[in-house]
């Protein structure tokens, strides 16, 4: 047989988050929980379809007039135009004046992806900060798939105390040099859960206006934070009111339960009208070599419920039934931890936000959880609390105590 061409090419390391799965569904025990991956879950443990989704849906199936041709370049103009309004507000300056630009992507990774190759092309843009830790796809997009220069970091978690590093954060910040893409996570920071007050926001602002760097803005979690979409949107807004130049990635999987669609938008805040275009026609010439066109059918849902004041207002009691159920095992877990009194100090848990938490556990008690008691987590000691449910939860605080109280780390 002849050589092969591919006979050189090694195996890749296995993409942690979804081995994990595949580890967790080969466990044969009733006992196994799923912690890994930022999926929603309902408290039976099973992806919840909105209700809403659901309505348009069937809506889409029923409309004779809809047809399967090409979305243009630049994605579906009721999707877009809704997705800038619902981050900066139909009062925004940068849309009443016409410097928002919407752009549709595949999720916030292509978002992500997009924003950071035409910052690259056209803004001489080769060092992007990211803090500690951080989603590992921003290094994969600005490390490997655009290649930038440098990818450097800033300092965010604090692992004494478990929580945010502040001074540290706004120190490396303001060292970064001029033009330097700033990473920023909008809300419910993947995968620490520890977010900024609207204080250190301001602070933040200020440095990225003194030392003139690019705020990216990742806004995977908007609504689905906190059940309150102006809130989770706080930070984005103060920079417009600010007049600071930004991009935002946002991607509607959490949000709309629409992991599978794809559903994702790059908004560009501008400080003169006339760049709109340009920068338009710039992204599409990115946007066809990569995915040629978007998406239509989550873009369409997403678009037709952002666009409809009842629709929207339903979509708002999901989002805060998603939210509230997160806050409540937050809670619970908090609860059965500190009645077992499991060492150290829990509070992180209920002071942190969003889809995930940083336990603290280290890579051996991590282990020890999934050896001993069937619970799968990444190596970090990050949890998605919408794995747990009120039937799994006193096992996996039982099994939390266990390994803090029998496994040390070096």
């Amino acid at each position: 047989m002849a050589k092969s061409v591919f006979s050189n090419v090694q195996a890749g390391l296995p993409i942690a988050v979804f081995q994990l799965t595949i580890d967790y569904k080969a466990d044969t025990s009733p006992l196994k929980v799923n912690l890994g991956v930022g999926a929603y879950r309902t408290d039976d443990g099973v992806p919840w379809v909105l209700p809403v989704v659901r309505q348009v849906e069937e809506q889409m199936a029923a409309d004779r007039s809809l047809d399967h041709e090409y979305l243009p370049i630049s994605g579906l103009q009721d999707f877009t135009s809704g997705a800038v309004r619902m981050i900066l507000g139909d009062d925004s300056p940068a849309i009443v004046q016409n410097r928002a630009l919407g752009f549709q992507a595949l999720s916030g990774t292509g978002a992500i992806r997009l924003g950071a190759d035409f910052i690259h092309k056209h803004l001489n843009g080769n060092v992007a900060y990211v803090p500690v830790p951080t989603w590992p796809n921003h290094y994969g997009i600005f490390q490997k798939a655009v290649q930038y220069k440098e990818v450097r970091t800033y300092r965010y978690w604090r692992a004494e105390s478990r929580d945010l590093d502040f001074e540290g954060m706004a120190e490396d910040i303001k060292a970064a040099p001029e033009g330097a893409v700033i990473i920023l996570h909008a809300c419910a920071h993947n995968p620490t859960g520890v977010d900024l007050t609207t204080d250190q926001w301001k602070k933040i602002a200020e440095i990225v206006q003194e030392r003139k760097l690019l705020p990216f803005f990742d806004c995977a979690y908007i609504g689905f934070a906190t059940g309150d979409v102006e809130k989770d949107s706080w930070a984005v807004r103060y920079f417009v009111s600010k007049g600071i130049e930004f991009f935002a990635a946002q991607s509607f999987s959490k949000s709309f339960g629409l992991y599978n669609e794809r559903v994702g938008n790059l908004a560009v805040v501008m400080n003169n009208a006339d760049y709109k275009n340009r920068i338009k026609s710039q992204l599409e010439l990115i946007a066809r070599a990569m995915w040629s066109n978007p998406p239509n059918h989550g873009a369409r849902i997403v678009g037709t419920v952002l666009n409809n004041p009842a629709l929207y207002k339903q979509w708002q009691g999901h989002i805060k039934e998603m939210s509230s159920r997160v806050f409540s095992m937050r809670e619970m877990l908090y609860q059965h931890l500190k009645s077992l009194g499991t060492p150290g100090t829990w509070n992180h848990i209920v002071d942190q936000i969003g889809m995930f938490t940083f336990t603290g556990l280290g890579p051996k008690q991590v282990q020890g959880l999934r050896n001993r008691h069937h619970i799968y987590c990444l190596s970090t000691g990050r949890i998605n609390m919408c794995a747990l449910t009120t039937k799994n939860v006193e096992h996996v605080a039982k099994a939390i105590h266990d390994v803090v109280t029998t496994i040390t780390e070096d």
